[in-house]
């Protein structure tokens, strides 16, 4: 059997696992962001703070990713749990990265012209910086997300969903009647995820660019 009759007869189970790598992907990223964005706020005028969360989070990227699954498996077991918790914790650098950058990159001018319209810390920041920073931050989180789709797929060696199953069990039967078609199947996969999932947030950058947030 050819790569393009495996892919035919197996459409259904192709778009179920496709399904569950995208809601994966996008559920740890949410938690990454919450966490990225977050920790930016809360450090904005505590440098030296923000610089050692940087370091910190720029070191777990450093972990290889079967490692860091693997020090899951105590604390979580297998399944979604363990998966999820490593992918938000690969996420976070590049987020908190960018939103760094971005709120660091607004204009002072204009900020200080804010504060003489009467406006607080907290309308600044919510009104004038964060609008003004969304196009690095939105950056920030679609490199995290083309990224962690493909460590998504590693998440199969502590069973979490997606395509890596595929990818993991066609490498296992190497050698055997389709095993070189599923893994193949499953790569392509991801590669595909990941191109429908950078071309939605392209269509998001550019809806909240003509809502103008994009100032």
């Amino acid at each position: 059997m050819n790569l393009v009759s495996y892919l035919t007869d197996n459409a259904a189970r192709l778009m179920f696992l496709a399904a569950q790598h995208i809601e994966l992907v996008l559920i740890s990223v949410s938690i990454s962001a919450v966490a990225g964005i977050g920790l930016a706020l809360l450090t904005h005028s505590s440098p030296r703070i923000r610089q050692g969360l940087l370091s910190l989070t720029g070191t777990f990227l450093t972990i290889p990713s079967f490692a860091l699954f693997a020090l899951m498996i105590p604390l979580l077991g297998l399944g979604v749990a363990p998966t999820v918790a490593a992918l938000s914790v690969y996420g976070v650098f590049p987020i908190l990265r960018n939103a760094v950058t971005g709120i660091d990159g607004v204009d002072a001018a204009v900020i200080d012209a804010a504060r003489g319209l009467g406006m607080s810390a907290g309308q600044r920041m919510r009104t004038v910086v964060l609008p003004l920073a969304w196009p690095v931050i939105l950056n920030g989180i679609r490199t995290a997300t083309i990224m962690l789709v493909a460590t998504a797929a590693i998440g199969a060696v502590v069973r979490g969903p997606g395509l890596g199953e595929l990818i993991f069990r066609g490498l296992e039967r190497i050698g055997g009647a389709n095993a070189l078609e599923e893994a193949l199947a499953g790569v392509l996969g991801v590669v595909v995820v990941a191109l429908l999932l950078d071309l939605i947030f392209m269509g998001i950058a550019k809806i909240t660019s003509l809502r103008g947030l994009n100032v």
